[in-house]
């Protein structure tokens, strides 16, 4: 969980996504798509 919309695009731009971009056509069917979501509840241990 991220706390602001800045740390998330921090995450969503960083190196481990670029490197996951570029071997994209390898591990997945079709491109990725990322949607954004807010978690309202959760239900912790």
């Amino acid at each position: 969980m991220f706390p602001d919309d800045a740390g998330r695009d921090a995450h969503l731009n960083g190196r481990v996504a670029e490197a996951l971009m570029a071997q994209a056509p390898d591990l997945f069917a079709g491109d990725p798509q990322i949607q954004k979501v807010d978690v309202r509840a959760a239900k912790l241990p």
